[in-house]
């Protein structure tokens, strides 16, 4: 029962680590991209982007409440695209880059935060998977030891079995030619098959 070992590539391995950060650089860099072509001071932008931010708010709420099926991740979702509208927003508008700044650098922080909680729940099952497998793997090896006794005891017992029968016959027919009055050919003769009175006579 041995199982494949699956080698993960390092690049899958860092990119659930990186991705967070990832994130919200993309959304700095479109926000000040927004920034440059007009959004700067522009109440109308602006205020879309509140409303965005207010109704994923709204939504995150809502799923963390029970009203969306209290999924958890549905929640963490829509808390992190309420932060990331808020974000692009403050960049968007923001003339200079000290506030997107600190707006990007708290949320990647609370990114983290969001993500260390699954890793640590992932990490978790995957412990708990493994020691699950470990404990079949060794219950189905004491099954097989078990079976592979137990088959040779078999094994040995019939061995023992057959020989004795072989030694009984043997010894039955060693008797039987010993008897008074007993002719082979007369056997034969009536249409038994010959018996091996050669082997027989030998020992006597």
């Amino acid at each position: 029962m041995n199982e494949p070992l699956i080698q993960r590539h390092w690049v899958a391995l860092a990119a659930p680590k990186v991705a967070p950060v990832i994130a919200t650089s993309t959304v700095l860099i479109l926000g000040r991209i927004w920034n440059a072509n007009g959004a700067e001071h522009s109440t109308g932008n602006a205020a879309l982007m509140v409303v965005l931010a207010a109704g994923a708010t709204t939504a995150g709420a809502f799923a963390a409440a029970g009203r969306g099926g209290g999924d958890g991740a549905l929640a963490a979702t829509a808390f992190a695209t309420s932060g990331g509208l808020a974000l692009a927003g403050v960049a968007g508008y923001a003339d200079g880059l000290p506030l997107p700044l600190l707006l990007w650098a708290l949320a990647t922080a609370v990114a983290y935060g969001i993500a260390a909680r699954y890793w640590r729940t992932d990490r978790r099952d995957t412990v708990a998977y493994e020691r699950q497998t470990t404990v079949r793997r060794e219950e189905h090896g004491h099954i097989e030891r078990v079976e592979l006794l137990r088959s040779r005891t078999q094994i040995e017992v019939a061995r023992e079995t057959s020989t004795g029968y072989a030694e009984a016959l043997a010894a039955a027919l060693t008797a039987r030619a010993t008897l008074p009055g007993f002719d082979p050919q007369a056997l034969t003769r009536a249409g038994l098959p010959e018996l091996p009175t050669a082997d027989t006579t030998k020992e006597h």
